[in-house]
C-alpha cells in the first residue's frame, strides 16, 4: 500500500479545447535595436516586451519606410562604363596649323587602342543630372590623359601643353520626348565598349567580397543597361554614314541641311536657344559623330524589397537562371523555396517616406506556435543586396493571431421581456 498522499487541493481541469481568438499587434522600430551589435538597420535582432503564447498565424501588418537608397552604387557595380576613340580630328588632313589641336591628336593617337573609364558618383539621378554627369566625366577623363601625356612629353608639346585647359568635345543630352540619351563628340569618333572586361571581370572596382551573397545579374549588368544600351560595343556615326547605312537621306532627328543632329521638338538644353542644334563641330572642318541609346533609360531603382525573418519565412522566390551543376543536370527550378516572410513594394523615389497596409502572406503554425519571444529581421532586394536605410529610421508593426485556452462554461441568458412573459407579469401603457 502506497504511503503518497494523493489528496489534491487543486485538481486539474482537463482541457475543454475551447480558445479565444484574439489579435495581438507590436510595434518594432529600427532605432530600438542594439546599435553596437547591428550597426547596419537593415538587419537586426530585437527582443519582444512579452512572450506570445500559442500563436497561429503572423503577418507584417503596416509600414513606414524611407526612400534614400542609391539606384547607382558599387555595390550594384553599375557606376561606371567605357569608351575608346575609333577616328581622331587630324588638323593636318583639315589642312590646320594649330599647336593645340595636333598636340591633342597626338596624344588621343597614342592611347587609339586603349580603354577610357568613366565613374560617375554615386546616388539618385534625374535623366538631365545623368546627361549633365557624363559630360563632364567623359571629358573629365579625357582632359586628364592629356594633362598626363603633356606632362610626359614637354619637351615636344611646349606649347600645346602651355595653351590646354581642357578637352570639351563630348557631349550627352537627354531627348525628352523618346525618353533616351544621345551621345556626341564634336570631332571625334568614338566606341562605347559596353563589351569590356570591366562588366566581366571587374577589375576596375574590387567587389568581389561585398558582392559574394549577390545574385547573378543577367539585365542590370552595368551601368551602360541603365542608359538604354545592351552589352554590344556600340559605335558613334556622323550624319552622312546614318545616311548610307540607311540608304536615305531623311532621318529622324538629324538635320540634313547642316550635317548634324537635331532636336526638332526643341531645345535640347532649356533656355539655350539652341533651337534643338544640341552638336556642333567643335573644330574648323571637323565631323560630328554621335549615338541615340537604343532603348529607354532606366533610373527607378528597385520596385520591391523582401523582408526576411528566421524561422517565419512563406514566400517562395524565383531566381536567375544561371547554367550551373545543379541546372545542367536537374530538370528543376533553382528558385528559393521560403524565402521571405513578406515583400515590401517600394512606390517612390528619394527622397521621401512611405507608409503602407495589410500584406498578404501569412505565416501560420500548425499545431501553433507555443511561444515567440524574438525577432531576427534583414531587408534586401531580389538580387541578396541588404537595404541601405543610412541613418534614417524605420518602423512597422507586426500582426499575430493568437489562442487562449478557456474553461469550458455553459451559459442560459434570458433577455428582460422573455423572463417577464414567463412569470406572467404584464405591462400597460396609459
Amino acid at each position: 500500500m502506497s504511503n503518497n498522499n494523493l489528496s489534491n487541493n487543486h485538481p486539474l481541469i482537463d482541457n475543454s479545447n475551447q480558445y479565444f481568438y484574439e489579435k495581438k499587434y507590436i510595434s518594432i522600430s529600427s532605432e530600438d535595436r542594439d546599435c553596437s551589435k547591428y550597426p547596419n538597420s537593415s538587419e537586426f535582432e530585437i527582443l519582444f516586451p512579452q512572450e506570445y503564447l500559442n500563436v497561429v498565424s503572423a503577418r507584417l501588418y503596416s509600414w513606414s519606410f524611407p526612400a534614400n537608397y542609391n539606384v547607382f552604387s558599387v555595390l550594384q557595380f553599375n557606376v561606371s562604363m567605357s569608351f575608346k576613340f575609333v577616328t581622331l580630328y587630324n588638323p593636318e588632313k583639315a589642312k590646320i596649323n594649330d599647336p593645340l589641336l595636333e598636340g591633342i591628336f597626338a596624344a588621343l593617337y597614342n592611347n587609339i587602342e586603349q580603354e577610357f573609364i568613366v565613374v560617375i558618383e554615386p546616388g539618385f539621378y534625374n535623366p538631365d543630372q545623368m546627361a549633365t554627369e557624363l559630360t563632364n566625366k567623359f571629358n573629365e577623363t579625357v582632359t586628364n590623359y592629356i594633362i598626363s601625356f603633356f606632362k610626359d612629353n614637354e619637351i615636344e608639346y611646349p606649347i600645346a601643353k602651355k595653351l590646354f585647359k581642357q578637352y570639351d568635345r563630348f557631349r550627352v543630352v537627354y531627348n525628352t520626348v523618346s525618353q533616351k540619351l544621345w551621345f556626341g563628340n564634336t570631332a571625334d569618333k568614338f566606341i562605347l565598349t559596353n563589351d569590356s572586361t570591366i562588366f566581366f571581370k571587374r577589375d576596375y572596382v574590387d567587389t568581389s567580397c561585398i558582392r559574394s551573397r549577390l545574385l547573378p545579374d543577367f539585365s542590370n549588368w552595368g551601368l551602360p543597361a541603365y542608359l538604354g544600351f545592351s552589352r554590344c560595343p556600340t559605335t558613334s556615326l556622323s550624319v552622312n554614314e546614318i545616311s548610307l547605312k540607311n540608304n536615305t537621306n531623311m532621318n529622324a532627328g538629324i538635320s540634313n541641311q547642316l550635317e548634324v543632329p537635331r532636336f526638332y521638338y526643341g531645345e535640347a538644353n532649356i533656355g539655350s536657344g539652341d533651337n534643338g542644334y544640341w552638336l556642333l563641330p567643335g573644330a574648323p572642318g571637323a565631323t560630328v559623330y554621335f549615338i541615340q541609346a537604343p532603348l529607354k533609360i532606366s533610373f527607378m531603382g528597385p520596385a520591391y524589397m523582401y523582408m526576411e525573418v528566421d524561422g517565419m519565412n512563406c514566400i517562395d522566390e524565383t531566381s536567375p537562371w544561371n547554367l550551373s551543376q545543379y541546372t545542367a543536370h536537374n530538370n528543376q527550378t533553382n528558385g528559393i523555396v521560403n524565402s521571405s516572410f513578406a515583400k515590401i513594394p517600394i512606390p517612390t523615389t528619394p527622397i521621401s517616406q512611405w507608409f503602407d497596409s495589410d500584406m498578404g502572406p501569412y505565416k501560420y503554425w500548425n499545431p501553433p506556435a507555443e511561444r515567440i519571444s524574438k525577432f531576427k529581421f534583414k531587408f534586401r532586394y531580389h538580387n541578396g543586396q541588404l537595404v541601405d536605410f543610412g541613418e534614417f529610421a524605420y518602423s512597422f508593426m507586426i500582426e499575430f493571431n493568437l489562442l487562449r485556452p478557456q474553461q469550458e462554461r455553459s451559459y442560459s441568458i434570458r433577455n428582460a421581456f422573455d423572463l417577464g412573459q414567463t412569470q406572467g407579469f404584464s405591462s400597460k401603457f396609459i
